[in-house]
């Protein structure tokens, strides 16, 4: 982008030469107007009479048609001068017409390297980042679209499931149940609830991160005792699903400057998710390498049972998106775990990243032991 001063100079410097070279050319045809009158009025009158030819010079008419003759000539010499300049404004008002009726696809041909071509690569830029934000904004109606129609889904059914058994609990003259049955719709409709609570939660987390809802409150995180203390708390489920599972480091501790209640979140949807789809692989890895020198933490959680496909790998992060659907309905999943481990990776200033094949599914989590307070992700208003 060219400076602006720059480029008025030289407008101005070109109008002004213009200027000059019109009324030079109209001096230098006047000049020769005067001069040749006489004659001229001689050969119009058929007279040779040098004092009718002076005296005809004179004259109020003849000094008259002298200023509209200068006049004309000017306003010629001028146009065809400026008429580039003019052709091309024009071109550029038809462009702007355009783009005015909604085609933002028109564009405005930039020829030269003056003031001009400078508009008319400013319209252009114009006309794409207005095209840009109305694409942003179809996305944006089409992503509120896709939230309300999934939060309905996964609300409504464990929410159906609830009804139906309290309904068969609540029925009065209906069969009677037996206390064994009875609690067993009791512990379905409970397990239901639970599901919901944490579809519901899954759900404010994520617009919460999504959105710039929450404040990171930075504090020291020993980070290999937390993703032990995790793995622990995770015990009960690894039974239940047949799993083992092992933690490898190298550093026995290593504290992060993180802000510890996300993180915990972060590290817990991982080895939750490694849990809900790898009862097949029979253990669980979670792996800590540490480089003290590059001030990077590496964090990966591996599974090695359901193997994710290639075609899927690049939306595993996007929201609501399951791999396999059967499967996350049976799981419980809620499609919003790895988005929220997204946003918390990134409001980290960290990266994220998977691989899927007979090795197992490994979810990497690159972090910085000293996070910087000053980066422009701590701040989230």
């Amino acid at each position: 982008m060219k400076n602006n001063n720059d480029l008025t100079k030289r407008y101005r410097t070109r109008f002004v030469l213009n200027i000059m070279i019109s009324a030079f050319i109209v001096c230098i045809i006047e000049s020769l107007l005067i001069f040749n009158m006489g004659r001229l009025i001689n050969f119009i009158t058929g007279y040779e009479s040098e004092d009718f030819a002076a005296v005809g010079l004179h004259t109020s008419s003849a000094v008259f048609v002298y200023i509209i003759t200068a006049v004309a000539l000017f306003a010629v010499i001028f146009y065809m001068l400026e008429r580039r300049s003019i052709a091309y404004i024009t071109k550029i008002s038809k462009g702007v017409k355009e783009i005015s009726k909604g085609n933002l696809n028109s564009r405005i041909e930039v020829a030269g390297d003056d003031e001009f071509s400078e508009m008319a690569e400013n319209i252009n830029k114009m006309s794409e980042d207005l095209k840009k934000l109305l694409e942003l904004e179809r996305e944006a109606e089409q992503s509120k679209t896709e939230l309300i129609t999934n939060i309905a889904h996964d609300l409504k059914t464990p929410l159906t499931s609830i009804i139906g058994y309290l309904e068969l609990l609540s029925r009065d003259g209906g069969p009677k149940l037996s206390d064994e049955l009875r609690q067993k719709y009791l512990q379905i409709a409970f397990n239901k609830a639970k599901r919901l609570e944490q579809l519901i939660e899954d759900l404010f987390s994520f617009t919460k991160l999504s959105y710039g809802k929450i404040t990171m409150k930075v504090s020291y995180v020993d980070v290999v005792k937390l993703l032990e203390q995790l793995l622990e708390e995770a015990y009960p489920n690894f039974v239940e699903r047949g799993l083992s599972y092992e933690i490898k480091s190298n550093v026995s501790s290593l504290e992060i400057t993180a802000d510890g209640n996300l993180i915990a979140r972060l590290f817990d949807n991982l080895i939750g998710n490694a849990i809900k789809y790898g009862a097949d692989g029979k253990r669980v890895i979670v792996r800590v390498n540490a480089d003290i020198e590059q001030d990077i933490v590496e964090v990966q959680v591996i599974n090695f049972g359901y193997i994710i496909p290639e075609k899927d790998m690049p939306f595993i992060f996007n929201k609501f998106y399951r791999v396999d659907q059967a499967r996350s309905t049976q799981t419980g999943g809620s499609g919003l775990g790895l988005a929220i481990v997204k946003d918390i990776v990134n409001m980290h200033g960290g990266s994220i990243s998977v691989s899927s094949d007979l090795n197992g599914t490994i979810f990497t989590v690159r972090l910085k032991i000293h996070f910087d307070k000053n980066n422009e992700n701590f701040i989230r208003a």
